[in-house]
């Protein structure tokens, strides 16, 4: 997934300063973003008032939405630099392309995980022809500095552990919940899960009280520690949890995003993760250049090119604001 803003910021993130020793509410609102033709999303991750969630640190919802007469997501290709990329669906297909020669269709409830380590590119498309209906999220990781230079890989999992209650179904897409553990590696302690909840359900998820956590909400009318949560839209939790109740008021479904809290600061532009606005530089010019992050063969059309860099040299500002 592109970070398609022509007018990318720097933005400095990471670091326990700012991360709440305590539960919290934050409900953070989306900023919404055109992403191709005929799609928008909702972008929620950074935030203005919150940059990262654990190691999460990009998060975009989009759909429901109708593209039986659309192209529908169309997403040329573009570099990856010190992160991983998950691709979730709840309804459509994307197809992904890589620089490494992958080439797989992702359907709805299997993961779509890019490492990007030093360099990869990729693009996204909905293939010819594609289901009518178009709704999920993509989501990064940051990716620490032991890991942020490993060789790039995709894995695809169509069949992840299941955590089951009375009107309960969570999917582990990532990390560990309740004792089930997704096969997508993974390089910083997190948990990535999609639940999806029956009308009128209540009830308790287990959580780390060491991580801190964050719930999408993807569509129905659901209640989040009391608090009610309308369909993209995102609250941020806190620590210092050892369970989360919830309260489905009709038919509904949910991401938890969830992880220690990420300690090193990290430098966030464009599609790029990196440690100092140098590596932002080189990498800008190494995709420019046509160095370094290889090529996608067979997307019907030109690779995006790279945002002009601020004219301002990078000010941190932490993990909130």
């Amino acid at each position: 997934m592109s970070n398609l803003d022509r007018q990318a910021a720097l933005t400095l993130c990471g670091g326990r300063a700012g991360v709440p020793g305590e539960p919290v509410h934050e409900l953070l609102a989306p900023k919404h973003v055109r992403l191709g033709e005929s799609i928008h999303v909702r972008r929620l991750l950074p935030n203005l008032g919150r940059r990262m969630v654990g190691a999460w640190a990009f998060v975009d919802h989009y759909g429901p939405d109708d593209i039986a007469d659309e192209p529908g997501m169309q997403v040329a290709p573009h570099p990856h630099m010190g992160l991983q990329t998950v691709s979730w669906l709840h309804d459509g297909e994307v197809l992904h392309r890589d620089s490494l020669g992958s080439l797989r269709t992702i359907r709805p409830r299997e993961l779509g995980l890019m490492t990007s380590g030093r360099a990869i590119s990729h693009s996204e498309e909905s293939p010819r022809p594609h289901p009518r209906l178009l709704h999920g999220a993509q989501l990064w990781v940051a990716l620490p500095d032991a890991h942020r230079h490993v060789d790039p890989h995709f894995e695809h999992h169509p069949d992840l552990p299941l955590v089951t209650a009375p009107g309960l179904t969570a999917t582990v897409i990532l990390g560990e919940l309740d004792g089930a553990r997704s096969p997508g590696t993974t390089y910083s302690p997190l948990v990535g899960a999609d639940l999806t909840l029956a009308r009128g359900t209540r009830t308790s998820l287990p959580l780390d009280p060491d991580f801190e956590y964050a719930v999408l909400s993807m569509s129905g009318e659901v209640h989040v520690d009391g608090v009610p949560v309308l369909p993209g839209s995102m609250l941020y939790l806190g620590c210092g949890r050892t369970e989360l109740p919830l309260r489905a008021e009709s038919d509904a479904g949910l991401m938890l995003l969830g992880g220690e809290p990420f300690e090193e600061r990290i430098v966030m532009w464009w599609n790029f993760i990196g440690r100092s606005q140098a590596d932002i530089e080189e990498a800008r010019n190494d995709w420019t250049e046509g160095t370094r992050f290889g090529e996608v063969h067979g997307y019907a059309g030109d690779r995006l090119p790279a945002p002009a860099l601020p004219p301002v040299a990078l000010k941190p500002r932490g993990r909130v604001r």
